[in-house]
């Protein structure tokens, strides 16, 4: 017998013009947004992150960053878009909240909403405007494209008043692969009654395999995993030994490249090896699989702790300074 299952159909859903946004356009930051210092570590990594993005961009290597939605939050589209724009990130891909955000910013100039409050009465998630991304990703599978370039194409040539924010419809418009990386269940697009699951997961594979044929192109190139402890790791992972396994068949490697994972907790002791078992942080991804195990046959792997706000304009303005002739 099959389980019994919700009926989608008795759910109410509001405009956005009901919620109360915890985040508006106006806490993004400038381009030329002069950030605080950071203490000497931090600095030293963000300033070895941005040198081998330099090199690999003069060699035409990937330069893929999977990240989380909360580095959306922390106001620095404007930044990764002018990294994009100068051929310094190649690929960007996010997880499910990610486009979310990016669609609402877009569209209203705001976004997030306060958890405690609308869980309270079953109004978390349910938002007109932001379920239209689900028609939007149907449609777009309909034709052959991942869940990315459907948001972002959407974004980039329809009446979004805020769109020169909007990180996929810059990606669409430069060229740059931009995929969303879905699980079902996670995301408030899957609360709605329009959200189509064979669609969602047939954009979100494509995706997928976007992210391997970049990675394909890793050797002398770069991975940036910021603030993602589950979804850049892991999707990474299977990406990568996919294209080792042919490149190992074509007598190549993809060993000598750079990764670097951003975020917020402090690692303890020398993160270029892992944590031993009985400690909490051996399950910590990006540690064990980012900075370690995938670079263990040549590459070399850099730590940055701190807040997104601060981290990716440094990394920015470093880069800049590299690219100088």
């Amino acid at each position: 017998m099959p389980y019994p299952l919700f009926d989608r159909s008795k759910l109410r859903i509001q405009p956005l013009a009901c919620r109360q946004h915890d985040l508006t356009i106006d806490w993004l930051l400038p381009l030329d947004y002069r950030p605080p210092e950071l203490d000497t570590p931090a600095m030293d990594a963000l300033a070895a992150v941005a040198q081998r993005m330099v090199r690999a961009r003069r060699r035409g290597a990937a330069i893929l960053m999977l990240m989380g939605a909360h580095v959306i939050r922390a106001g620095v589209a404007r930044q990764l878009i002018d990294l994009m724009d100068r051929g310094l990130i190649t690929h960007i891909g996010m997880n499910g909240a990610g486009p979310i955000h990016d669609f609402e910013l877009a569209k209203i100039g705001a976004t997030c909403e306060s958890v405690a409050r609308y869980i309270r009465s079953g109004e978390f998630g349910l938002w007109r405007e932001t379920a239209e991304i689900n028609d939007i990703v149907s449609a777009g599978a309909r034709k052959g494209w991942g869940f990315g370039e459907s948001v972002g194409r959407a974004i980039l040539e329809g009446d979004f008043p805020y769109k020169e924010t909007s990180l996929l419809a810059a990606a669409v418009r430069l060229g740059v692969p931009v995929t969303v990386h879905v699980g079902i269940g996670y995301d408030i697009l899957h609360e709605h009654p329009n959200f189509d699951p064979a669609a969602c997961g047939q954009a979100s594979y494509r995706d997928f395999l976007a992210v391997c044929r970049t990675v394909e192109n890793l050797e002398g190139g770069v991975f940036l995993c910021v603030g993602s402890a589950v979804m850049g790791p892991e999707v990474y992972l299977k990406a990568l030994s996919m294209a080792r396994n042919v490149a190992h068949q074509q007598n190549k490697r993809i060993a000598h490249f750079t990764t670097a994972a951003f975020d917020l907790i402090p690692i303890h002791g020398d993160f270029h090896q892992e944590a031993p078992r009985d400690n909490p942080q051996y399950y910590y991804r990006p540690w064990k699989t980012v900075l370690v195990r995938t670079v263990a046959d040549g590459g070399e792997s850099f730590y940055v702790c701190g807040n997104h706000r601060y981290t990716i304009p440094h990394l920015r303005n470093f880069a800049l300074q590299y690219l100088q002739p």
